[in-house]
């Protein structure tokens, strides 16, 4: 009988241990999405505030000097993105597309070093590059939303 209470006993402990770890994991990988979220979130709107200024540069509304000045400021502000992904606490399943969502910045940051020296030197090879890397940072991001997107549909089974 003892036997039987001990062992109704540690099952029962079992249970709210399992329980109890599942929440703590539901929990730091809501936390780690609502992070993610805010740093691309962020990121974005960095981005979406350069292009525009991009545009005008290209359209001959921005001059030279101005838009190095615009240029140098996103720079800073894309490196300023990396701590923010290294400080991230990703749960395993989610390790790959944060290697990727931080790997697509870098690229991002690449690409406008390449574009700060094609208005620099005029170097059509360099606007060439610069252009390869956005694209490919763009192919950076959208794996990194798949990945995403698996990992939290793998987690909520």
């Amino acid at each position: 009988m003892q036997i039987a209470i001990a062992g109704g006993v540690i099952t029962i402990a079992l249970v709210i241990i399992v329980n109890y770890y599942l929440d703590q994991t539901k929990n730091s990988g809501q936390i780690f999405g609502d992070q993610l979220a805010l740093i691309q979130k962020d990121l974005k709107n960095e981005t979406l505030s350069f292009d525009a200024q991009e545009t005008q540069y290209n359209n001959g509304q921005i001059q030279k000097d101005q838009m190095l000045k615009v240029t140098d400021e996103h720079i800073k502000a894309l490196q300023s993105f990396l701590p923010r992904y290294d400080k991230l606490k990703a749960p395993d399943l989610f390790v790959p597309s944060l290697q990727l969502f931080r790997l697509s910045t870098v690229t991002e940051l690449e690409r406008t070093n390449a574009f700060r020296e094609w208005i620099v030197t005029g170097d059509n090879a360099t606007k060439e590059k610069s252009d390869q890397l956005f694209q490919q940072s763009f192919q950076y991001e959208m794996n990194a939303l798949q990945s995403y997107e698996k990992a939290r549909a793998s987690s909520s089974q």
